[in-house]
């Protein structure tokens, strides 16, 4: 059972305070600079886990977002920002690097804002390509001719270039016959291999090797070419011909060949888009295409590549026939006025078809299912392609009544295998031009939002026509998002209509499929009727008992917009209605002295033909929730081996919004569990916003973590609650001497923080994860237990840091506790341990000094350790005796040169003074 004892609550005022930041990194890490002028670079490899937290102050707790820029240009990344304090990225990306930034805000002062640079290394492998000189290029590399091999690998850091010829390393100046260079108009490093008049010699394997210096554990990589007098350029050649016109359904095969090249080219198919027919085949050099359809007609084009010249591309044309798209309008006598056929005038008859390959196409006429040939009255012509394509004229000269009947326009391709496309046209004493009328009662045409709804215009004439729909406004889309949309019978069907589709519709007579005259138009008036939209549309109102309450419902449009009355509730029950003034936009209702009966759910229903819109206020006497603060100095304390303390701090969010709370009802469960212990702590008088209240926890157990809940209460009853996480992590945050360790297992280190105002900074390493790179002959090869998991602190000595640079870590403060709270005339005393390790020919200083609180000057340090001590981990030891709450400073000083790395690890802070010295026997690896 978990005893919580109460010992105290008290009050403090004001402990609200602005954001602060820090970003602390983990993951896969293979360097972090900490650069103190400039920005600080996170180094990662391709593939790895990034994961970077953001460490906050500030109370309230501040609410915390991560998101990143790359150059200029704001990226959003995984879809959104991350809100929560980690931000891990699993087998991070070379897209992926860039700049981090961490900003917490919790509406004080300004918000904070960290950033770290996440540069993602990679090594691609390298591509070698072949060419000769401008002028000398034939089909082989013969003597006398000069070749450049050209050596590209991607990768960041920049890469280097080595080449080899053989097992022979070339280098400039080595061989007359070589050079080896960057040209001026690109960047980077040597790889350019110019062989120049080839010799026998030159014929040989040549070697690229790409490396960015085993930076991050990334090895270099390496590509052979094999140069000799066979080496050409790829030919192909495609045994097909140039177009391929096919059926549809038919199976097409394209093959590729390769006619020349050394090394043997590798050929790929592309088509104008870049991507081939899901269904195709390829198989060597041979593209299939089952069951090809109109859709994957286009450019196919075979490419052969082998990196010596330019690869080699050959192209051809697939031509799929088709027949679509069959159309007809009838054209009166262009010399009388009026539109309408009649016996002794002209008329004209066309036809219109989309065809491919368009040489194909052939028209036939019949009439009334015989054939018709061009005569003399009967004029068949064909137009020109160039100006309509795909379209035949049948010309009626001196209409007469035996020219009554039904013309056949028959469109095919030439071979056949595709279906032919007829079109019948009736040409009778009832053939008459279009007419478009909007039917009485239909325009305008009112309806409400959500309902379905039919414009129509009704069309007369024989053929009738096809009816194009569009808006008035040329701008406006139609409701399918086009900006026509066609209908056979003249009825423009709506459904879900919406608020932004009021407005004039235009419909018209389109050419096909009927006359070719001017096109009759006529308009239809939609207007959408919605209820009102109102705010707010839910909002809570808290307050307390005996205050007035005052709650405001507003339009903010409507259509009709006359709105016709307003009508509150509280539940169902009716507390007033009535109509608004033609002068305002707002009703109210108001509570003039709020009772226990009133609090509850408010409406206000504001109501117009259409329907209504409603507000909804929820009045309560419910507190707000507590704050815990987050910043508390010394929150966990041990007095006892197998049980913790922790002291328990937050504010009152708005105390004074509600009735008094008299108390607050805690809940406390270990994790895990599912019961929770509850007690109630009582407040007397009223509490001031900022203000601080505290209460102990105690009796936890070691090293079980515990959710606590905290809950106001008023005389309305419980208010909201704000639950938190205890956790226990093991000494790092005692801060009472009489026991203290810090191994630097985990992040952040112990509490542990680095010193502002000196060189540089001590860094958190382990052997498992230091690059090698790093200085050798130096620092050591695991943590004190000789784990090469484990981590420690150290110095890096290595550029830029130079002789006598110094590095100071400082601890958390310790209490002093006298028995005698005014004075101290016995200062305790506490035995300061820690284990370190000084190798390497340029070791410099190990400094241990004791900081008390007060301080203006430092003194000498208590422990100091100069020069090499040789491979091994040692432990220290030495008494202390402060008089006020304190802090120990270790402080690594630069020795001469870079093979001088300082370790420090397992510190320890006891009670009493050192009983035992350092042992004898040192800590080897």
């Amino acid at each position: 059972m978990i005893e919580l004892m109460t010992y105290f609550i008290v009050f403090f005022f004001s402990p609200a305070a602005p954001p602060t930041v820090r970003i602390i990194h983990s993951g896969h890490a293979c360097n972090v600079e900490e650069e103190r002028h400039t920005e600080r670079v996170y180094t990662i490899r391709e593939g790895e886990t990034l994961e970077l937290t953001c460490l906050v102050t500030g109370h309230p707790r501040p609410q915390i977002r991560w998101t990143k820029t790359a150059g200029s240009v704001s990226d959003r990344f995984q879809d959104s920002s991350v809100f929560n304090e980690t931000l891990h990225i699993a087998k991070i990306l070379r897209t992926q690097g860039g700049r981090y930034y961490c900003k917490a805000e919790n509406g004080l002062g300004s918000p904070a804002i960290k950033s770290i640079r996440v540069d993602v290394y990679y090594l691609d492998d390298p591509v070698v390509t072949v060419h000769q000189s401008i002028g000398e290029a034939k089909e082989q590399f013969y003597y006398e001719r000069t070749v450049f091999l050209r050596c590209v690998a991607n990768s960041n850091p920049p890469v280097r270039y080595s080449w080899h010829r053989g097992r022979e390393v070339l280098t400039q100046g080595s061989d007359k016959g070589v050079e080896i260079y960057e040209p001026f108009f690109t960047q980077g490093e040597t790889k350019i291999l110019k062989l120049k008049n080839l010799r026998p010699q030159d014929y040989a394997n040549y070697s690229c090797i790409a490396s960015v210096r085993n930076v991050c554990g990334i090895p270099d990589r390496s590509v052979i070419f094999r140069l000799t007098n066979k080496t050409a350029s790829p030919s192909i050649k495609l045994l097909v011909e140039d177009p391929i016109v096919v059926n549809p359904g038919q199976t097409v095969s394209l093959v590729c060949i390769t006619t020349g090249g050394e090394p043997p080219p590798i050929l790929t198919w592309l088509t104008s888009n870049d991507s081939l027919p899901q269904r195709s085949v390829v198989k060597g050099g041979t593209l299939t295409l089952p069951a090809i359809s109109s859709d994957e007609a286009g450019v196919y084009s075979c490419v052969a590549s082998n990196n010596v010249g330019n690869p080699a591309k050959k192209s051809t044309t697939i031509v799929v026939r088709a027949l679509k798209k069959g159309r007809f309008w009838i054209t009166p006598d262009p010399y009388h006025n009026d539109d309408n056929i009649q016996i002794g005038r002209e008329v004209k008859i066309s036809c219109q078809v989309e065809a491919t390959p368009p040489e194909e196409l052939t028209f036939s006429w019949l009439k009334n299912g015989r054939g018709l040939r061009s005569s003399e009255r009967m004029v068949i012509t064909q137009t020109d392609p160039d100006i309509s394509p795909g379209t035949t004229n049948l010309d009626i000269i001196d209409l007469k009544f035996t020219d009554f009947g039904t013309y056949t326009c028959v469109a095919a391709l030439k071979g056949g295998g595709i279906p032919e496309i007829s079109i019948d046209v009736n040409i009778s004493s009832t053939t008459v031009p279009p007419n478009l009328t909007v039917p009485r009662g239909k325009s305008p045409l009112v309806t409400r939002e959500g309902d379905t709804v039919e414009l129509e215009c009704l069309v007369s004439g024989k053929p009738k026509p096809i009816i194009l729909w569009s808006r008035a406004d040329k701008e406006a889309p139609m409701p399918d998002g086009s900006m026509q949309m066609e209908s056979y019978d003249g009825v423009l069907r709506i459904v879900n209509v919406s608020r932004e589709m009021t407005g004039s519709y235009r419909c018209q007579t389109s050419q096909y499929n009927g006359f070719n005259v001017k096109p009759r138009e006529a308009v239809v008036e939609l207007i959408v009727q919605y209820p009102p939209t109102v705010e707010p549309v839910q909002t809570e109102m808290r307050q307390g008992l005996g205050r007035p309450v005052v709650m405001t419902c507003r339009v903010l449009r409507a259509h009709p917009s006359r709105v016709l009355r307003y009508e509150w509730f509280l539940s169902n029950k009716l507390l007033h209605a009535g109509a608004f003034d033609a002068q305002r936009d707002e009703t109210e209702y108001t509570i003039h002295n709020l009772n226990r009966d009133g609090w509850g759910e408010y409406t206000c229903n504001v109501i117009n033909e259409a329907g209504a819109g409603k507000c909804t206020f929820h009045v309560t006497g419910k507190a707000y929730s507590p704050e815990f603060y987050y910043d508390t100095y010394s929150p966990l304390w041990q007095n006892r081996p197998r049980v913790y303390s922790f002291k328990l701090q937050w504010t009152q969010m708005n105390p004074n919004a509600v009735d008094r709370i008299v108390a607050y009802r805690l809940g406390i469960r270990q994790m895990g569990l599912q019961r929770w212990w509850e007690q109630e702590i009582p407040v007397d008088g009223n509490i001031n916003k900022g203000e601080l209240m505290t209460h102990n926890l105690t009796e936890l157990i070691k090293p079980e973590s515990y959710e606590v809940r905290l809950t106001p209460i008023t005389r309305f009853g419980e208010g909201d609650s704000t639950i938190r996480i205890v956790t226990y992590s093991g000494e790092c945050n005692v801060f009472s001497p009489c026991n203290f360790t810090a191994v630097f297992e985990e992040e952040p280190i112990c509490m542990f923080i680095q010193d502002k105002n000196d060189d540089f900074d001590w860094t958190r390493h382990s052997a498992a994860t230091r690059d090698t790179k790093y200085t050798p002959n130096t620092g050591p090869s695991g943590d004190r237990s000789g784990s090469k998991q484990g981590f420690y602190m150290y110095i890096e000595t290595s550029r830029p840091r130079k002789e006598g640079d110094q590095a100071r870590l400082i601890s958390p403060f310790f209490n002093v506790a006298p028995k005698n709270p005014y004075s101290i005339t016995n200062p305790p005393a506490y035995c300061l341990g820690f284990f370190y390790h000084m190798y390497g020919k340029h070791i410099g200083t190990l400094n241990a000094f004791l900081k008390q609180k007060g301080q203006t000057t430092s003194e000498g340090p208590v422990w100091s350790l100069g020069g090499n001590q040789g491979d091994r981990w040692k432990q220290a030891k030495v008494s202390i005796h402060p008089t006020s709450s304190f802090q120990i400073v270790l402080e690594g000083v630069r020795g001469p040169g870079i093979e001088g790395d300082i370790a420090i690890d397992d510190i320890t802070l006891e009670e009493g003074e050192c009983r035992d010295p350092p042992p004898s026997e040192l800590f080897k690896l």
